[in-house]
């Protein structure tokens, strides 16, 4: 009996989707690494095993890939975290970045928002749906200022943990550090709003 035909386009299509997660994956850690700017499509290729040439068949651009890292980190944890757990959950993945498969997406909005105009559009908008979900939880007027300074907490632990890795936050165990800021953020969402002379209003 012959054997039966080959799947070849079966096959293309499995390797195809395979080298785009090996790109996907590369760029995630690449950007948490080196911030936008630094991480070259050279490099992001290289560290995907890949010729750069396929970088562009799959993602077109360098900033195009930067916005599918972000929707398939930040903007998918929106999608599936209710805004309640949304902050610890942020959080805990900032300070377990190193284990496998953690959601790098702050660490490449830490390293990457600022130091260019290229990267803006993808991390500029991850803030605001950050912000927009996070506001929801006060229900006061001031929500967005409350949502801002809960985000800037945030992004100050990452900045202190992984890119300036001061002690003793850079070697905290996770559990300590969500003890100490999530009792304080409880507080941000339920602290009533404050009128000009400083009174609750």
């Amino acid at each position: 009996m012959a054997p039966a035909p080959s799947d070849s386009a079966g096959e293309r299509r499995r390797d195809a989707a395979a080298t785009r997660k090996r790109l996907l994956e590369a760029a995630r850690d690449l950007f948490a690494e080196r911030g936008y700017e630094a991480a070259t499509v050279r490099d992001i290729a290289a560290r995907a095993g890949v010729n750069q040439a396929l970088l562009f068949r799959y993602f077109g651009s360098k900033r195009k890939l930067l916005a599918e890292v972000v929707a398939q980190g930040g903007l998918e944890r929106l999608r599936t975290t209710p805004p309640e757990q949304l902050f610890e959950t942020a959080l805990r993945s900032m300070l377990s970045q190193s284990a496998p498969g953690a959601d790098r997406t702050l660490e490449v909005y830490l390293r990457s928002i600022g130091r260019g105009d290229e990267a803006a559009g993808a991390l500029l908008g991850l803030g605001q749906e950050y912000q927009s979900a996070l506001a929801s939880l006060s229900g006061a007027e001031d929500g967005a200022l409350r949502a801002d300074l809960a985000m800037a907490w945030l992004l100050g632990i990452g900045l202190m943990r992984t890119v300036v890795a001061r002690e003793p936050l850079a070697g905290a165990e996770p559990d300590a550090v969500c003890r100490l800021v999530l009792d304080a953020v409880d507080r941000l969402w339920t602290a009533p709003p404050r009128g000009p002379d400083g009174a609750g209003l």
